[in-house]
């Protein structure tokens, strides 16, 4: 008992230090050092950094996939060898680069329209649309945000500042449509609208591992229309590369999903970027088999509480971050940029909080670990602890705790029970 209040107590002094103030003054340190240092590693001429790295690395893979589309190469979607190649060639000055294919072959469709760009200028729009599309997604979720209207100099702030969108930006990654499709779907079940809500997750099925979650949600709380949607807007996805390519490359791009387990390795080369249960056990268990059911086990605990919490009649602004949250635990792979899906979380659980008076004063602290703590993922190459991953999960059970305690909701039709919604 001593050492519960005693525990209490710090963490109520920890948080009290999480004001405005400093939360600005943190958010403008770590921008100008975070933009600056890319910056100035960007400004070298050509398409190599200072580290002789191609300019936003992983949009190579992208950017080769997008001229595979062009040329109607189905077969060569799934071979890393072949593409690798190709990269060589469109890419000037490129080294040797080796991507795991497993993006649905839909995918190269989209980044087509790009790949008729030369490679720098292909980098720069992708790189306007997604830091576009990041700030679209920040500012909806904060408009309906009525408490944190004021604050809207600090929401901007920490936006530029958060390091999930740098490394979105820095590695030319594919999270932000994913944002948006988390973003459409949160305002759809504000609005009541079930079925879009599934639409838009629905369309998460090129991030599959991301949409698991919310799918499961929907199913175990009736929301029979999201489950609809959601599969309409799959199938619909999907349909447009099978009919693109043809049903050949739908069967490699299932041959590729089906050897998943064995290419993890060479998905996770750098395995401290990665922000996710799994990734956590594997780096603190030495033993691949132990950790992989404890993995399992964990994920499951998890998915019972985003559950529970989800079927609660907590308002939806704490239901939702909690499935968010889920989402990134449970996932088996989820590397640092894809964190940006956690944006509308930050937002809502802010606002929510300002306007609460909950036991735990705890909330503002794991908030700014929860934001911080990806930044220092680098340092469980020698810890072995993934120690923003402790932060996620320290959020959920707080989460899980304020809605087994919450009374019905009476203040919209975005704070109803999932189960009262027409479906």
């Amino acid at each position: 008992m001593i050492f519960r209040m005693s525990s209490g107590t710090l963490l109520a002094r920890l948080s009290s230090g999480v004001t405005k103030r400093r939360l600005r003054v943190h958010g403008l340190l770590l921008a100008a050092c975070l933009w600056l240092i890319y910056a100035f590693n960007l400004s070298t001429p050509g398409l190599l950094d200072r580290y002789g790295l191609v300019k936003g690395t992983e949009f190579v893979h992208f950017y080769v996939l997008g001229a595979l589309a062009l040329q109607h190469r189905g077969e060569a979607l799934y071979n890393t060898l072949l593409q690798t190649a190709i990269a060589q060639q469109i890419v000037p000055g490129a080294h040797p680069l080796y991507f795991v294919a497993l993006y649905g072959p839909q995918v190269s469709l989209l980044f087509g329209l790009f790949a008729r760009l030369p490679y720098g200028w292909a980098l720069l729009a992708w790189s306007l649309l997604s830091t576009a599309v990041y700030g679209m997604c920040c500012w909806a979720i904060w408009k309906t945000c009525t408490r944190l209207k004021q604050h809207g100099a600090t929401v901007l702030i920490l936006a530029i500042a958060y390091p999930a969108f740098f490394h979105l930006i820095a590695w030319g990654q594919t999270s932000a449509p994913a944002l948006a499709c988390f973003t459409l779907a949160y305002l759809a079940l504000r609005s009541g609208r079930t079925f879009l809500a599934g639409l838009a997750i629905g369309l998460l099925i090129y991030k599959p591992q991301l949409g698991f979650v919310a799918a499961l949600l929907f199913l175990f709380s009736g929301q029979w229309s999201a489950v609809g949607g959601a599969l309409i807007s799959a199938v619909a996805e999907l349909s447009i590369g099978w009919i693109y390519y043809g049903t050949t490359v739908m069967r490699d791009y299932v041959d590729a999903l089906r050897r998943l387990q064995d290419v993890l390795p060479y998905l996770e080369p750098r395995p401290y970027t990665v922000h996710c249960l799994r990734a956590f056990w594997s780096m603190l268990i030495p033993v691949p088999a132990l950790a992989t059911v404890i993995y399992a086990v964990s994920a499951a605990l998890v998915l019972v509480i985003s559950i529970s919490v989800w079927r609660s009649q907590s308002v939806l602004s704490l239901r939702y971050p909690a499935m968010l949250l889920a989402t990134v635990l449970v996932a088996p792979h989820l590397t640092v940029y894809d964190l940006v899906i956690l944006a509308p979380a930050f937002l809502l659980l802010a606002d929510w909080s300002l306007g609460e008076k909950i036991d735990s004063s705890s909330l503002p602290l794991l908030l700014y670990l929860c934001y911080a703590l990806p930044l220092i993922g680098p340092l469980a190459r020698y810890t072995h602890v993934q120690v923003s991953v402790l932060a996620f999960v320290a959020l959920m059970y707080l989460l899980w705790q304020v809605a087994m305690r919450s009374a019905p909701a009476h203040v919209g039709v975005e704070d109803r029970h999932p189960a009262s919604r027409s479906t």
